[in-house]
């Protein structure tokens, strides 16, 4: 698959949308670097197009579907979402000439919902259910897009060209950005796709890379990856993360070590991260900058950690950045003289 993320006609000029996908920086995170001993490093994807690592996901579901006859001019993509996958996929059904339907549960944050809409996605807004109940998003996107004529189901949980695209791309970034120095990828995981790919790619490069699965609790995932099978533990508010099922693009992917992560700290690394470094993040990334820096902990000082910074906290204010909405959750609002200095 010809992925060309990045590429352009003459240095410095994308051609378009697909082209600007990918090549983000890799941003030191100084305080806690220096707090570790370790290089703690987050790949930049909130600097996608399209605002989030899954324009990455969303680029190589369309380009393998298009390559395969399956997605015809003027078509319809339909996806189940927690909402990034669906924001990349508009974005690029508007770049090609495709209409999206987008089926995401009403649980989801009302910047995501909303952008979604602006973006001239149709939306769908659905009751959030387990996986194993019908009407799950997940199945009811698929239901749908089997009966739209003219139209693919992106499936990007089950559907390879999402790992795939990390493998082509995030991968080969992280390793020529780091000089192959890379001791640890550390990653949260909803499909499967960006800790797959990469984690796949980096092992074929060097199997001394540990590959770290971070997962909130209410997820499966840290339970399975330690060997103790599916069982979920609590809950989390974050979005987009986390997983009940052993996905398709998780399938085979080599796990090293898990770390979970609760809500609070991954809060409090949020916000540490918006006023000692100025990065204005989402939930997912605290849970991968929390685990990354626990993983500098086991792994001791002088160590290279890759993580990734997921998306913007513009997607949550409503929620992760309001006292309020945090207090009815049963969580703390950081305050700016409890980060440490």
């Amino acid at each position: 698959m010809g992925i060309r993320q990045g590429s352009c006609t003459q240095a410095g000029i994308s051609r378009g949308f697909v082209q600007a996908v990918g090549r983000t920086p890799l941003i030191r995170l100084g305080l806690l670097s220096e707090l570790t001993g370790c290089e703690i490093l987050g790949k930049a994807e909130f600097m996608n197009p399209g605002g989030s690592v899954k324009d990455r996901a969303a680029l190589g579901i369309l380009l393998e579907a298009e390559e395969s006859g399956a997605l015809q001019p003027g078509g319809t993509v339909v996806e189940g979402t927690a909402g990034n996958t669906g924001i990349g996929l508009t974005h690029l059904c508007n770049a090609r000439g495709y209409r999206s339907l987008i089926i995401i549960p009403e649980t989801q944050s009302a910047e995501k919902i909303g952008l979604l809409r602006s973006l001239g996605a149709e939306v769908r807004t659905v009751p959030a259910v387990p996986y194993r109940d019908p009407n799950n998003y997940v199945k009811l996107s698929g239901r749908i897009a089997s009966e739209t004529p003219g139209a693919i189901w992106a499936n990007q949980f089950d559907n390879l060209a999402n790992r795939r695209a990390h493998h082509a791309s995030t991968g080969p970034e992280i390793w020529e950005q780091t000089g192959g120095r890379i001791d640890a990828w550390v990653s949260a995981t909803g499909t499967g796709g960006t800790y797959a790919g990469v984690a796949l790619f980096l092992k074929e490069r060097s199997e001394r890379v540990r590959c770290v699965l971070a997962d909130p609790h209410g997820s499966a995932l840290h339970s399975w990856a330690t060997g103790a099978g599916l069982h979920a533990e609590g809950n989390s508010v974050t979005e987009g993360i986390g997983n009940s099922r052993v996905t398709a693009n998780l399938e085979g992917a080599p796990i090293d070590d898990a770390v979970r992560i609760d809500d609070q700290s991954a809060l409090e690394t949020i916000y540490s991260l918006l006023w000692r470094e100025g990065l204005f993040m989402g939930g997912s990334v605290g849970i991968n900058v929390a685990a990354a820096v626990e993983t500098a902990r086991r792994l001791g000082p002088g160590h290279t950690i890759v993580t990734v910074l997921c998306d913007s906290g513009d997607r949550y204010r409503s929620r992760l950045y309001d006292a309020a909405w945090l207090s009815s959750r049963g969580l703390s609002q950081p305050q700016r003289e409890q980060i440490p200095a």
